[in-house]
């Protein structure tokens, strides 16, 4: 294996990892639980939007680096 298939292998599976943590962000439905009184939330959704931002951003960055190592760019 060299060293650019195992690189390339660490970002697919780090995309898989990202993907799954969007996914269950999405599943929370911050909207619906905004709509309770407040001392029925586990949760702030503000909190959870952002965590959901954050999360797409590095999925985004994930996958330009992606980009770039099966394209063969040199760092």
């Amino acid at each position: 294996m060299s060293a650019q298939s195992g690189e390339n292998d660490f970002l697919h599976e780090l995309e898989i990892e990202i993907e799954a943590e969007v996914a269950l962000a999405e599943a929370g439905h911050p909207e619906e639980v905004a709509d309770l009184p407040i001392s029925d939330w586990l949760f702030d959704p503000t909190d959870v939007e952002r965590e959901e931002i954050g999360l797409r951003g590095l999925l985004d960055a994930v996958e330009v680096l992606e980009d770039g190592s099966q394209a063969g760019d040199p760092r």
